[in-house]
């Protein structure tokens, strides 16, 4: 693109919701939405879709769509919590000033969906990980408690309530880089945005996948949406001779229109990105991991954890890991907020095999500029087979002490035994849940750090024994009420968990002091 190009003056598509609205859009809205100073302005998002028909009771109230962004240092704003015989995943707490709060999340408001998934159906732990996974920008998708009694109640229990896009219809994320011909794209002429690209046959733009009659969104990860023409012009020189732009098809504004659903950068889907994450698969030997585990600054100054000392020819080194590597999950769950005790016992309880996704420093500043997570565009990748790159190598910590490991030595026929004091706040820091068909307690949650974790409790782990007393029958909430109660240590005979599901929840007890009441997030 030439920088100071006006480009081609051409009729602007119906507008596309966006968080946050334009303040021409929100006034013309206001009257279809009651102030509460408690609560804020409902989304008025919704509201650009099309006409609802008020005889339709399905059509009186919606699914909102709420999409968060997650400051340095602070969480979402919301508590989340599983209720038990109930379907779906309840906000239990919003906390006041955030952004959780600002986007226009309640209480009772079930989520429905994370991004672009579907979770009404899906596990309470994978949700948890889902909207962790995305931060610091994440789309919920939700709907007010009392109408979705109603609406389980027409439709059932296995219908989606959710909205979603058609597979393949997705704002994409597109680096481009300058070449002779610029960066191949002209803007339509406007005083302010909002702002389609108009692309030169088979200029930089076109070959980056950016799609034709594209909506512009972002530009390195800063809205654009209120910005003047001069003002897009300005910040496309100072990007100098790479760009990433977020952009929306005519196809995705459509289907976007119709749902009622904002064009979020957490839906996009990336095209030619210069910098990816990467999985490592590593299974300890002789000699360990091979590499060590530092909390430190990285460049942009967010505090984080990083991979030093790579040992030559160790399992590490030979899986891809490289020093300065920043750890950005351990076996598919978030690190980001995690302190370096909390982070290695994350990595102690996978035990032998360890997978680890990490991104190096350029990766990791490219995905700070755009604010997304790395973990939405991690490609899908198995285990390797291969002894060359299934590897081994030793953590050590470097700034803390060694966590102590309270799990004594496995019993026989794959069983163990760990021994169980509570902690500063007297619980043992595990949740359970359980399998409907299957007369089993299993381990559904670990707080990191806490007694549970430094035991060796794993996720998914059966509880056959408590105490010397056997756990698999009718009464087992009422054995193990009665023996939280009973003097420290709690001793726990387990067995890795079989492969069902969990199908049914077991919510916390206020007797059960090793539960936890709900997730922040």
């Amino acid at each position: 693109m030439e920088e100071e190009s006006q480009g081609t003056e051409c009729a602007s598509p119906p507008l596309t919701p966006s968080l946050p609205a334009d303040p021409l859009d929100t006034a013309s809205l206001t009257l279809k939405f009651e102030f509460n100073p408690k609560l804020g302005i409902d989304n008025p998002v919704l509201s650009l879709a099309e006409d609802l028909d008020p005889s339709d009771l399905w059509s009186l109230e919606r699914p909102r769509f709420c999409l968060l962004s997650k400051e340095e240092g602070r969480s979402f704003g919301f508590h989340l919590q599983q209720e038990r015989g109930t379907v779906g995943h309840v906000v239990c707490r919003v906390e006041p000033g955030t952004s959780a709060q600002r986007q226009g999340l309640r209480e009772g408001d079930r989520i429905l969906g994370v991004n672009n998934h579907v979770v009404e159906h899906e596990d309470y732990l994978v949700v948890i990980r889902r909207i962790r996974a995305s931060s610091p920008r994440v789309l919920l998708t939700v709907l007010a408690r009392h109408m979705h009694d109603v609406a389980r109640a027409q439709r059932g229990n296995n219908d989606h309530l959710c909205p979603t896009l058609s597979p393949g219809v997705r704002p994409r994320l597109c680096h481009i880089v300058k070449d002779e011909g610029g960066f191949g794209f002209s803007i339509t002429q406007g005083r302010r945005g909002p702002f389609w690209l108009v692309l030169s046959t088979g200029g930089a733009a076109e070959r980056a996948g950016v799609p034709p009659g594209a909506r512009l969104l972002e530009v390195n990860g800063v809205s654009v949406e209120k910005f003047t023409h001069n003002q897009l012009n300005r910040k496309l020189f100072q990007s100098g001779k790479e760009v990433t732009l977020l952009v929306a098809g005519p196809e995705v504004e459509e289907q976007c229109r119709q749902l009622g659903m904002p064009l979020a950068a957490p839906l996009a889907e990336g095209w030619a990105l210069p910098n990816r994450p990467r999985c490592l698969h590593l299974e300890k030997g002789p000699k360990g991991f091979g590499f060590v585990l530092r909390e430190e600054k990285g460049l942009d100054g967010r505090l984080g954890q990083f991979l030093w000392e790579v040992d030559p020819g160790l399992p590490a080194e030979k899986a891809g890991m490289q020093a300065g590597d920043r750890l950005v999950a351990v076996a598919g769950e978030s690190v980001e907020g995690l302190g370096h005790e909390e982070t290695v016992s994350k990595i102690r309880a996978q035990g032998s095999c360890v997978s680890l996704v990490v991104v190096d420093p350029k990766a990791d500043r490219f995905f700070s500029m755009v604010r997304l997570s790395p973990l939405l565009f991690l490609e899908s990748t198995e285990a390797p087979d291969s002894p060359q790159v299934t590897l081994s190598a030793s953590l050590t910590e470097t700034e803390d002490p060694p966590v102590e490991d309270t799990m004594v030595a496995p019993v026989p026929c794959c069983f163990r035994q760990c021994f169980l004091y509570p902690g500063p706040g007297g619980g043992y820091g595990f949740r359970l849940s359980c399998v409907a068909s299957v007369p089993h307690l299993f381990i559904s949650q670990v707080t990191l750090g806490g007694s549970a974790a430094q035991a060796g409790l794993q996720l998914g782990d059966v509880i056959l024994e408590v105490n010397g007393y056997p756990v698999g029958g009718e009464n087992d909430l009422e054995t193990l009420q009665q023996l939280a109660e009973a003097k420290p240590p709690l001793h726990l005979k387990l067995a890795a968990r079989p492969h069902q599901s969990l199908e049914a929840w077991i919510p916390p007890r206020s007797g059960e002091d090793w539960a936890l009441d709900s997730d922040v997030l």
